[in-house]
């Protein structure tokens, strides 16, 4: 019963920890309008705002940040800068300019030119859809009956390939490896034992199926049972997701909530329409000017300064 009481103790550390996290953003005060822009915001009548890119409603909020959260919008923007040097220089690889496809710019000196990253994109939407197939054919472990079957090999190998893109994308471009901490592989490393353990058991070693529901329908009841005749393969997929789990709320992987708490996605772009007042803001001891002038007066008198009033 060690499997069970890992089992649980994953998933109340994972609850437990996700609520935790969720209610430290959602304390966190954001009284300013810091909405990130990229169209015209709503001002004057006859000038056309652009209501998704630049939202000045709550609807038109909920709907970037939806969109956001279920096409990774931010992604298809320019998402690459490089600093290319102008004609006749060369480039930082040691070739000329005339080697480069990019754009290059008139004179001398260097300049900075953004171009999109659709690889990011491509790679990011296929790991999730894959994520996302693969959670939903699994519900049929702790339902009866099944709702839904199995992951396909097209599921199972999409998911593979976008782990492998996203850790070689890590490994290869030395900017992003640059900037990566070693807690970054963690997600990575589980994710990938997770994914590698679980198609290996579907399509190598062929796991009792029965067993694994058994077990399964056990955790969901309260009512654990030991499971029988599965195999190493399964223990070590169930210990990695378990501490996948665990790691959830403490890892960047917690952006699966946080990006509902982002500001600059969440909130209304709507600073010219009202005014924003920090409620949390002390109020300022103000000394005006006229005060100082009298509490100074003589000593600027003696000075030869300028006085407003005699």
């Amino acid at each position: 019963m060690i499997a069970a009481a890992i089992a649980y103790l994953a998933f109340a550390i994972f609850v437990a920890g996700m609520v935790w996290r969720v209610v430290a953003w959602a304390r966190v005060p954001v009284p300013f309008a810091i909405a990130l822009t990229c169209g015209q915001q709503k001002s004057l009548e006859g000038i056309r705002a652009a209501w998704l890119e630049n939202p000045w409603t709550r609807a038109g909020a909920a709907c970037r940040t939806a969109i956001e959260a279920l096409w990774f919008r931010s992604l298809l923007r320019d998402s690459r800068a490089e600093l290319l040097p102008g004609v006749g220089q060369a480039l930082p690889n040691g070739r000329g300019s005339e080697s480069t496809s990019e754009p290059r710019p008139l004179g001398s000196g260097c300049r900075l030119f953004y171009r999109g990253d659709r690889s990011l994109w491509g790679g990011a939407l296929l790991f999730h859809s894959c994520l996302l197939w693969v959670w939903i054919g699994h519900l049929r472990f702790f339902v009866e009956p099944a709702l839904v079957g199995p992951a396909n090999r097209f599921v199972d190998a999409g998911l593979l390939a976008a782990v492998a893109f996203l850790f070689l994308r890590r490994v290869l471009d030395r900017r992003l490896r640059y900037l990566t901490l070693a807690a970054d592989y963690l997600p990575l490393a589980l994710v990938a034992t997770v994914a590698g353990s679980g198609v290996l058991m579907r399509w190598w070693s062929h796991t009792d199926v029965a067993a694994v529901k058994r077990f399964a329908l056990g955790l969901a009841t309260f009512h654990p049972v030991a499971p029988v005749g599965v195999g190493l393969l399964f223990y070590i997929h169930l210990f990695a997701a378990s501490a996948l789990a665990v790691s959830i709320p403490f890892t960047k992987l917690a952006h699966m909530a946080g990006v509902f708490f982002s500001p600059t996605r969440n909130l209304p772009n709507d600073s010219r329409a009202r005014r924003h007042v920090n409620p949390w803001l002390a109020p300022a001891q103000v000394h005006t000017y006229a005060e100082w002038e009298d509490e100074f007066r003589d000593r600027m008198r003696a000075a030869g300064l300028p006085l407003e009033r005699e």
